[in-house]
């Protein structure tokens, strides 16, 4: 009877109390609060918003639980524990090149990843393109490794945040996954549960990201960093540019073979990006005064070669064999129809093609082919000449016809001009402005 009133509060507009909040995430927990209720109320914070008092509360619950990594005991625990957090776009491989370079720096770097979904490609998946590489650690194993490397990237254990592993599986079939408070909690919980000392968000806007407008980006953004900061997690969010794939590959062990790449010093705006996002970590917990020794630190620590050299440290220690390259599928050149320049990248159709091919998943549990993929050859504004390549096509016999023409009606190009896209479009710390609603 208690939780179907609180239920009618939250849908009349009323906040709800700490105590009213955590009382439904336990009971959600122990059975008390059915199914049916839960996605109520994940409806109504989807119709009424949250405010960001309530929106930590929920957090905080979510995080509660489950169990958090413990922080090393076998050495001596001075060193910072950090991580990032993409809210998902098409070719982003920055975990597989961040974990290693942060490592290099002096900060530890526990990071749980997870799998992709629809057209977000996931790190552990392309991980898996390792041979022997896994992903699946004890806590005793997962600990063990970030002693000796100083990083892991490993999937999330049924004892982290299982609320809102239940939840999250309630909100996918009602339709309540695109909500500012509940994605928050969700992301949060998780990360709160690594004991870390600073998180970077970076938080994508754009036709490949979950995001479609920077409004609603910095609206998630600014929600973030706010309780992520109550939570007692300095956290600063990055938005960046999805209007185009990251890098120039989309699949998975392609995006293993770019990553290395980076790491053995390829520039270009994986490097970029990867550099911005570990710099504000490096800040946060004093390793560097300032960005711009930040950064000189970062680009030595790829420059030297010592970054992957941590790469393949990690590799070993989760039991992967790295033979780089890795393999992929045969090649089928896709060719500009005109001159001009690169007016703009279809992601969604991108996306589509890759995962279509084998190379994602349409639901949870599908197969992935590791080898298939797209490499993008050009970013919005490049020059290009009749018959340059644009793209690349990466797949088995007989799926090329099926996908080459597809593909390249996915890239644009124009006559006339076109700017080139930022790749960083705003960044959000908190303030004492950072009070009002967080709205679905």
């Amino acid at each position: 009877m208690l939780a179907s009133t609180l239920l009618s509060k939250k849908r009349d507009g009323y906040p709800l109390s700490d105590e009213e909040i955590r009382f439904l995430i336990e009971g959600f927990c122990s059975g008390e609060v059915a199914d049916y209720q839960m996605s109520s109320l994940a409806m109504a914070i989807c119709l009424r918003g949250m405010t960001p008092r309530e929106t930590a509360t929920l957090t905080r619950a979510m995080l509660e639980s489950g169990d958090r990594l413990p922080r090393p005991t076998e050495r001596d625990d001075s060193r910072p524990r950090v991580d990032k957090h993409s809210t998902g776009g098409l070719g982003d491989k920055v975990s597989l090149i961040l974990a290693p370079l942060l490592a290099v720096c002096d900060v530890d770097v526990p990071m749980v990843s997870g799998r992709g979904l629809g057209l977000t490609g996931g790190t552990l998946d392309k991980l898996e393109s390792i041979e022997g590489f896994t992903v699946d650690q004890t806590p005793e194993a997962s600990a063990k490794i970030l002693n000796q490397v100083g990083a892991f990237i490993v999937g999330a254990s049924e004892r982290i945040a299982p609320a809102d592993r239940r939840l999250y599986a309630l909100r996918d079939v009602t339709g309540t996954v695109e909500s500012i408070p509940l994605i928050t909690a969700s992301i949060l919980s998780k990360k709160l549960a690594a004991n870390l000392d600073a998180l970077v968000m970076d938080v994508k806007t754009g036709s490949g990201a979950f995001m479609k407008t920077p409004a609603d980006a910095a609206a998630l953004a600014k929600s973030l960093v706010s309780v992520g900061q109550q939570a007692g997690l300095p956290t600063i969010a990055l938005m960046t540019d999805m209007d185009q794939p990251l890098g120039q590959t989309i699949g998975n062990a392609i995006e293993v073979n770019e990553s290395v790449d980076v790491l053995r010093g390829q520039a270009g705006e994986v490097r970029d990006l990867t550099i911005e996002l570990c710099a504000e970590l490096l800040v946060q917990v004093q390793v560097c005064e300032t960005i711009e020794l930040a950064r000189s630190k970062l680009v030595a620590a790829i420059d030297n070669g010592a970054a992957f050299e941590k790469f393949e440290q990690l590799v070993a220690a989760q039991g992967g064999r790295l033979r780089y390259p890795l393999p992929i599928a045969d090649a089928t050149p896709i060719l500009a129809k005109q001159a001009g320049f690169i007016a703009s990248l279809d992601c969604n159709v991108i996306g589509q093609s890759v995962v279509a091919l084998g190379g994602g998943r349409r639901k949870t549990g599908d197969a992935i082919d590791h080898r298939v993929g797209i490499r993008v050859h050009h970013r919005i504004g490049d020059r290009v000449e009749l018959g340059d390549p644009i793209a690349t096509l990466h797949c088995h016999a007989g799926q090329a016809s099926d996908y080459a023409g597809i593909l390249a009606n996915s890239v644009q190009i124009s006559h006339d001009p076109v700017a080139k896209r930022p790749l960083i479009l705003e960044r959000f710390e908190k303030n004492d402005s950072d009070s009002q609603r967080t709205e679905a």
